[in-house]
């Protein structure tokens, strides 16, 4: 039998319940997520409320999508056969086609930036194979997707897809007719809205900034979002190593961050050849190669190119296929 004073206390409590039961379900329910993007559209942004529930309604949720979200490369692959995703004969041999097709260009790109040619035609050749592979979802339903059913990044492709109309609407795009990645990743060089907005450039001065189409702004807003991130011109970016036999195996998560030194990781028992000080931040990583254990030790400018992919695998395919386009234009 329930004693009173516990029978009240009950009783007490359960509007309370009730209530956060009620939050939860307000926070995650579809149509209210949908209705409070909206709201933030006009109420922030400026946008017509029929026009958003229009441009939503014409969305389609994609599983695919969904599904390609769980299964990112760098998880799920070694070093040894991610990297041979980018290094090919073929995307090199083109890389360096590329290069010289637009020599002038990007020559001047990195006159002015201070970014090397060999980095800015990486990042286009490991994202879209220069230009010829840049996704083919409509990136309004790819950000729809991810924002209103995909809850565990539902916040940060919310703000994407706010981004994404109001780029649509700064460069007069046809907002249902940009198509891009999974993702929702944008051109040649794969920008999402947000980093569309804050770092593309005009490249040509003819007063647009076209990461679709036009390879004078494609090409200087990739170097200016390494020169955004504080590329060090002429820096070096990271050096291979080895570790002494005698020495005890080292730990890394292979963090993105420089958080040690070069002296560090000598007294660690890693041996590489360098003439920059003891004290420069570094940082180690540690991967799978074909042949064994490979130790690499990432710089100031490796943390930049990770600024782009958040993934030291990316960051190393990228800077080892630039290397060998380079060799290749040589």
């Amino acid at each position: 039998m329930m004693l009173p004073h516990l029978l009240r206390k009950i009783r007490w409590l359960l509007p309370i319940t009730a209530l956060v039961a009620s939050g939860v379900a307000h926070a995650t329910s579809r149509d209210d997520q949908i209705d409070a993007f909206v709201a933030d559209m006009v109420t922030n942004y400026g946008f017509d409320e029929a026009y958003v529930r229009e441009v939503l309604g014409d969305t389609e949720t994609k599983q695919s999508i969904l599904d390609a979200m769980s299964r990112p490369a760098e998880k799920v692959k070694p070093w040894y056969e991610y990297r041979e995703i980018f290094l090919t004969d073929k995307r090199i041999r083109e890389g360096a086609g590329f290069w010289q097709e637009h020599s002038e260009q990007l020559e001047r790109i990195s006159a002015e930036t201070g970014v090397d040619t060999q980095m800015i035609v990486a990042i286009i050749g490991v994202e879209t194979f220069y230009g010829r592979i840049t996704g083919s979802y409509r990136v309004v339903d790819a950000l729809s997707t991810l924002a209103f059913d995909y809850p565990k990044r539902s916040k940060f492709f919310t703000k994407e897809l706010g981004e994404y109309l109001q780029l649509a609407r700064e460069e007069q795009l046809e907002v249902d007719g940009v198509k891009g990645s999974y993702a929702g990743a944008m051109g040649p060089p794969q920008f999402m809205p947000s980093s569309y907005r804050a770092y593309a450039v005009d490249g040509d001065g003819d007063g647009r900034r076209d990461l679709l189409g036009n390879w004078a702004d494609i090409q200087k807003s990739v170097a200016n979002y390494f020169v955004a991130h504080r590329w060090k011109a002429g820096a070096d970016v990271v050096i291979r190593a080895e570790l002494q036999d005698d020495a005890q195996q080292p730990s890394s998560k292979n963090e993105l961050k420089t958080k040690t030194s070069l002296g560090e990781l000598r007294k660690q028992g890693l041996t590489f050849e360098s003439d920059l000080p003891a004290d420069t931040e570094a940082n180690l990583i540690v991967l799978e190669g074909e042949d064994g254990t490979e130790y690499w030790i990432g710089l100031h400018n490796f943390y930049v190119i990770t600024r782009y992919n958040r993934s030291v695998m990316y960051a190393l395919a990228a800077w080892q296929l630039g290397e060998a386009i380079a060799a290749k234009v040589d």
